[in-house]
């Protein structure tokens, strides 16, 4: 239920029309996660995720949050979708929960979790959206994990035979699937920094993770195709990468190479392999005191790089970094972020002194523009979407209301980036908001809202945000009435 009522979502007689007009097949949608919504982290058989386990862990999750019950998404769907249908996208870009499919993350599937997303997309569709899944949002199964997880080889051919289930199931309704959200954190953030579960601090484990995710990616890709193509479907299949701008403090050497170590780690390890078919020779050299890249398998980088129907971006905010300890690192921006332990010993992060958001990240979107043109150049022809972008703010409910002008004036801000994007010349189809709902924001437990719908997580009341209802006239406008 809302606190508000729904009619209040739809299209005044008369709108205003749009100042800045996006292409009339933008995509409009909203995303979300499934650890992060979904709650009922036991019911109908599914098995635990190694987030479920990190949560499990004294200290690992602030105030001792866990997954459940979350926005209890898995009770009340019906009425997210109906949220999503009177905000007027659409296209809902969500994420399936492999424990839900397969609790050991192989074998005989379990019926109960495919039926629930059966459900979901059944009621997507109903409601007038094109349903987007994303195959893998970090919830890996835990009998994966302990067998080695995504640096064990074996684990991306698990992940294959999963993608297939699911398609199997799903494929002949939806026609847009992602197979990984942000590998980059899975590998970096959970296996070197150990920030995010699985909680590991192992930098070499961590490259072959970043290698193993994309060469399931690519296997999953290839399977997802295959079945189709029994099937007379064609699916675009694409992955969701988290392409940032890495910018040096300074114009000294030392700072300029900080940012080429950094952009190597942070980007191109991805986008290299997934579009060219080969790793960037600075990361290599960059790392080769830690691994010499015996994961890589002939055969593996032909693999990862079957060809792309789409790249998902998910950008939030740029980075400064330097590589003289002297400009000292930024409590806001911690450095762990970057895993310095891999390859990137004498790279500090910067405070660049701007405006923050909740999470401390600094606000400015002109590294939204510079992340996509920059794709656009370095990898012609390669469909874009921008899959998440969105702020944290600490927003409360006055008077059955959320005014979040912060967050307005941040998407604001993004999108008119997006449209200059699109302009130069970006292949870029399509937007969407981080995020629907409240959430449980991972390591952090319930403390940071990133939602344009409000959840009181204590009595599951879901409350419309200002930026909800600005969201709203921008996509039933197809632009972006006024100036911010």
């Amino acid at each position: 239920m809302t606190s508000q009522s729904t009619a209040s979502l739809g299209q005044t007689e008369e709108e205003p029309k749009p100042d800045i007009h996006f292409p009339e097949d933008f995509v409009w949608g909203v995303a979300t996660a499934s650890f992060q919504i979904e709650g009922a982290t036991t019911e109908d058989g599914r098995g635990p995720s190694i987030w479920d386990t990190f949560c499990a862990t004294p200290g690992k999750v602030e105030n001792g949050d866990t997954g459940d019950p979350a926005c209890d998404h898995y009770h009340r769907y019906r009425d997210d979708v109906a949220l999503m249908r009177d905000l007027g996208v659409g296209a809902y870009r969500f994420s399936i929960a492999w424990p839900r499919i397969q609790p050991e993350g192989k074998g005989k599937p379990l019926e109960a979790g495919l039926d629930f997303y059966d459900r979901l997309v059944d009621c997507v569709l109903e409601a007038g959206i094109d349903p987007w899944p994303t195959l893998y949002h970090w919830d890996l199964p835990q009998a994966l994990e302990d067998e080695g997880g995504w640096p064990n080889r074996d684990t991306a051919k698990r992940f294959a035979d999963y993608a297939e289930i699911v398609y199997s199931r799903l494929g002949d309704r939806i026609t847009h699937w992602n197979t990984l959200n942000e590998p980059w954190c899975s590998a970096f953030l959970g296996y070197a920094s150990g920030v995010h579960a699985p909680g590991r601090r192992e930098p070499a484990a961590a490259l072959a993770a970043a290698h193993h995710l994309m060469l399931g990616h690519g296997l999953a890709a290839n399977a997802i195709r295959e079945l189709g193509r029994q099937a007379g479907h064609a699916p675009k299949v694409g992955i969701v990468h988290n392409q940032t701008t890495v910018r040096p403090y300074t114009d000294s050497e030392a700072d300029r190479d900080a940012a080429r170590r950094i952009d190597a780690l942070r980007n191109r390890i991805f986008t290299e392999p997934l579009v060219k078919g080969r790793y960037p020779e600075d990361l290599l050299a960059d790392v080769s005191g830690i691994s010499d890249y015996g994961f890589v398998k002939d055969g593996d980088l032909e693999i990862i790089s079957t060809p792309l129907d789409m790249m998902g971006v998910n950008f939030y905010n740029p980075s400064w970094v330097s590589g003289n300890r002297e400009n000292g690192g930024s409590d806001r921006l911690p450095s762990e972020d970057y895993s310095p332990s891999v390859g990137s010993e004498h790279v500090v992060d910067v405070d660049p002194g701007l405006p923050v958001t909740a999470m401390g990240w600094p606000i400015d979107a002109s590294g939204m523009y510079d992340t996509l043109t920059r794709l656009a150049n370095d990898y012609p022809g390669l469909t874009l979407y921008v899959t998440e972008n969105g702020a944290a703010f600490d927003d409360k409910v006055v008077d059955g209301a959320v005014h979040d002008t912060e967050r307005i004036a941040y998407l604001d801000a993004h999108l008119r980036a997006v449209h200059a994007a699109i302009e130069a010349g970006v292949p870029l189809k399509g937007y969407f908001a981080w995020s629907l709902l409240d959430n449980f924001e991972w390591a952090l437990g319930y403390g940071k809202r990133f939602g344009i719908v409000h959840v009181d997580y204590e009595s599951q009341v879901r409350t419309v945000k200002d930026s909800g209802l600005w969201y709203s006239r921008v996509v039933r406008a197809g632009g972006i009435v006024g100036q911010q």
